[in-house]
């Protein structure tokens, strides 16, 4: 049994937040599914889930009035805080797909795959089973030796601060997959649909 502790997975209207609700009920994990302003207030772990494009995201995060209280409990209060595949993105500085700035939580930004330098033109988005390297030890990745994960994506971070770097990945070329910063992880891949891997991940967050 994991220790009692409230886990708000975020709604703002983007993305399939049941998958990860799911997943964490299948480790033995309780959340919430909610856009509440003091549901998120009294959360002890948040995720930030998403799909789709990046000024999307960002407008929904903005019309739904959190991102003041994100800011809070993310880097005020500290509390460990997951951000996935797009959720990921909108953590960085902005994004090549769009004109919004991003929260800005990372210095990292996200561009799209450049595949000009390439003898073979590889086709995007990136889809499917990719394994990931990490530079370092994490918290996150306890226990995920030679773990790889299911990704779906057309762009990816880049960091000029490497001890932002979580994961790398290689689809063309090694790009970074995952960073990392003090109690904020943002994952590009779909730990919800990483089977094993997946699990022990969620794992990993629930006792961070």
């Amino acid at each position: 049994m994991h220790k009692e502790q409230k886990i708000v997975i975020i709604d703002y209207q983007v993305g399939n937040l049941s998958s990860i609700a799911n997943m964490l009920k299948k480790v033995g994990q309780k959340s919430i599914i909610s856009g509440d302003i003091n549901e998120i207030k009294s959360a002890d772990k948040l995720i930030l889930p998403g799909v789709g494009s990046f000024d999307y995201g960002m407008n929904k995060l903005n019309e739904s009035g959190i991102t003041e209280v994100l800011n809070e409990k993310a880097l005020n209060d500290k509390i460990p805080f997951l951000g996935i595949c797009l959720g990921a993105q909108l953590l960085t500085q902005s994004s090549e797909e769009g004109v919004l700035a991003g929260l800005g939580w990372f210095k990292a930004k996200t561009i799209k795959f450049d595949f000009s330098n390439l003898q073979t033109k590889l086709k995007i988005p990136h889809m499917g089973w990719t394994e990931v390297q990490a530079p370092k030890p994490c918290p996150l990745m306890e226990n995920l030796i030679d773990s790889r994960f299911y990704f779906v994506h057309s762009f990816h971070f880049t960091t000029p601060d490497e001890s932002e770097i979580m994961l790398q990945s290689e689809f063309g070329y090694p790009f970074v997959s995952a960073l990392w910063k003090e109690n904020i992880y943002a994952v590009q891949f779909h730990p919800e649909k990483s089977h094993k891997f997946g699990m022990q991940l969620m794992r990993n967050f629930i006792n961070l």
